[in-house]
């Protein structure tokens, strides 16, 4: 741990990492570090390797900002590293973000809370291949990735099952596909910032997320009021019922044809974007909390033992 009397507490921020998400981890880690330099805290930007415990023994920091998205930064991993080093940390703990990373078991988590989910199944690579695990239309994608990696979409009518992409993991999710409106809620503490409808020409894929003009974010969302306060009332109880800490974000597709019948909720992420194009920091705006202040209230809430 890092020296009490020095005048500004040190901030290591944990960016990049070997996930599939590397680059957009990336660019989270520069945005929030170039945020709290001016917030006035000492930061050090670290590139999370194989290294990654000797360096930060090296830089002895008071507060970790992880920055990390995907497999081994968001899915408890680093966090079991930060508990054991003693070192406070933002976001969710180790048992949270495992459980949101693993899409299944949150779903598990999910329906006993008695919130709203879409039918789905995990099933082996070669099955899917072989046949139609499910009726058509259906999404295939890994159980344990974020920023819609590896997403098949199974169309309804679809004669064949999808050919999958040889880097795909053995075993994948297959999901029922739910039509409609692409909506978001971030939740920050105990409070829901807000709803988000994401617009973009085709599927919310990872270029769509992540790529200037990828797609445009009504905020607030234009919804009916008993639509928006559902959103808000299922992040709240999603982030509470996987125990969460920090902030989290929350997405839902909402066919609109089936009334309040059609929201549903599709996935918890614990480390949301904060990229110049993210949800996150852009609800917390609309909220009157800016980006720096935003920062600055992840780092004072972390702690160890989230």
């Amino acid at each position: 741990m890092g020296d009490a009397s020095r005048h500004s507490p040190i901030v290591a921020v944990l960016k990049g990492g070997p996930s599939a998400e590397r680059e957009v981890s990336l660019s989270t880690g520069r945005e929030c570090a170039a945020a709290l330099r001016a917030e006035g805290y000492e930061v050090v930007e670290v590139d999370a390797g194989p290294d990654l415990c000797a360096r930060l023994q090296e830089i002895s920091p008071d507060i970790v900002f992880n920055a990390l998205h995907g497999r081994w930064g968001e899915d408890g991993c680093v966090q079991g590293i930060l508990e054991w080093m003693k070192l406070p940390y933002t976001h969710s703990g180790v048992l949270a973000s495992a459980l949101a990373m693993d899409k299944e078991r949150s779903k598990e988590v999910f329906r006993a809370a008695g919130l709203p989910v879409a039918e789905s199944r995990l099933a082996w690579k070669a099955e899917i291949e072989g046949h139609h695990v499910m009726e058509p239309p259906y999404v295939v994608k890994p159980y344990n990735e974020g920023s819609s990696v590896g997403v098949y979409i199974v169309a309804e009518g679809a004669n064949t099952p999808p050919r999958l992409a040889e880097d795909l993991p053995d075993t994948l999710m297959v999901e029922k596909y739910v039509p409609g409106r692409e909506l978001t809620v971030t939740v920050m503490g105990d409070r829901a910032l807000g709803v988000t409808e994401i617009i973009s020409d085709g599927w919310y894929d990872y270029h769509a997320k992540y790529a200037e003009g990828g797609s445009r974010h009504e905020v607030p969302a234009n919804l009916p009021d008993q639509i928006t306060a559902t959103c808000l009332d299922i992040a709240r109880r999603a982030h509470d019922a996987l125990g969460c800490r920090g902030v989290s974000r929350s997405d839902f597709r909402w066919d609109e044809d089936k009334g309040l019948d059609g929201l549903i909720l599709l996935e918890q992420n614990t480390q949301p974007g904060m990229t110049p194009t993210s949800l996150t920091p852009e609800q917390a705006a609309k909220a009157g909390i800016d980006f720096g202040p935003l920062c600055r209230w992840m780092v004072e809430d972390a702690s160890c033992n989230r």
